[in-house]
């Protein structure tokens, strides 16, 4: 079986992920259903949700217009950010992943076939504008993150949800976020740019300090949905030797917006291909956003994904190109953020 690399999920954010290492009832992802998959490493979000505003409502009408999320405070998501990482780090002392921090941890996990999790913030509203807690992050283990979720901080502006809809939304980059993307390029924590508006996309583009990573977005040209990437902004990512994983998410990968789980799987297949002819499949991924978004049921949790990749398979993808999708491709560009 290929293993697999999966760019992002939050089954740590969610109520029973006590239960993650001895398997759910519900969700997308946990232990047992990762080792029936294939899925032998990833990237694992803390995320704070916005109080109230925990769910998304489209109208069913092939619309989505949603207000961008009230900011939160710091030291709101400075403590769930911390009690989420302590799940995976308790994870790790039990033995049941291993909290990756260099490109050789990755490979002796995957060699050792103990499942490999990047430790992720979605949202960097738990690291102070002096970016003194990131030092503490990193040396916890903090190896991506992404500046925004779909709300405003002190670092960037993320794009609210809406469909149809352009990601360009407003202003970039502030200060502090020009100072935390140059301080993560010098320690080697990867910069996710996924929920990041199309001006700051783009600050961060000009600055280039490593390679542009999207982990979990779509391809706008597909489905017009603020969260999706556009055809320069793609070429940008593979002149940069970056690369897009593409979500599963439902409402991300469908013509109409709609978050219908009865979506088919050749959708995902659909906005792998576009990417991989636009700018080589070299640069394209997955990111399956699980137990955070609506899953197409034909591939319904993270044990679904050896479906996926003979839906690759069927679609044309040769054997080398499905290797890379499915592992080869994050590998090689996390060992350049990190700067292995």
């Amino acid at each position: 079986m290929i293993p697999v690399f999966d760019g992002h999920n939050d089954a740590l954010t969610r109520e029973d992920a006590a239960d993650f290492a001895t398997g759910r009832a519900g969700g997308h992802l946990d232990l047992p259903r990762a080792r029936a998959g294939g899925l032998a490493g990833g990237i694992f979000a803390m995320f704070t949700p916005t109080p109230g505003a925990e769910h998304i409502d489209f109208d069913g009408e092939g619309r989505m217009e949603i207000e961008l999320a009230a900011p939160i405070g710091r030291e709101m998501a400075a403590a769930a950010t911390t009690e989420a990482a302590g799940r995976l780090l308790g994870l790790e002392r039990d033995g049941h992943v291993r909290v990756v921090r260099s490109i050789a941890d990755l490979d002796a996990a995957r060699a050792d076939g103990v499942l490999a999790a990047v430790l992720h913030h979605e949202g960097a509203e738990a690291i102070d504008p002096g970016l003194e807690a990131l030092e503490l992050w990193y040396a916890a283990g903090l190896r991506s993150i992404g500046p925004v979720w779909s709300r405003t901080n002190a670092f960037a502006h993320g794009v609210p949800f809406a469909f149809p809809a352009s990601p360009d939304t407003g202003p970039g980059l502030t200060a502090a976020g020009r100072r935390l993307l140059r301080r993560c390029a010098e320690l080697g924590i990867a910069f996710d740019l996924s929920h990041i508006n199309e001006a700051g996309f783009w600050d961060v583009a000009r600055i280039d300090e490593a390679p542009l990573i999207a982990s979990h977005s779509g391809v706008h040209a597909l489905c017009a949905s603020t969260r999706n990437l556009t055809d320069a902004q793609l070429d940008a990512i593979a002149s940069s030797d970056g690369l897009v994983g593409i979500v599963f998410a439902a409402p991300f990968l469908r013509a109409d917006g709609a978050d219908e789980p009865d979506t088919p799987l050749a959708t995902i297949v659909e906005h792998i291909r576009y990417a991989a002819d636009r700018i080589g499949v070299q640069h394209v991924a997955l990111g399956s956003d699980f137990d955070g978004a609506t899953i197409p049921d034909e591939l319904g949790d993270v044990a679904g994904l050896p479906r996926l990749l003979d839906a690759l398979r069927a679609a044309g993808f040769a054997e080398d190109e499905v290797r890379a999708i499915a592992w080869d491709n994050w590998r090689r560009v996390l060992a350049r953020a990190w700067d292995a």
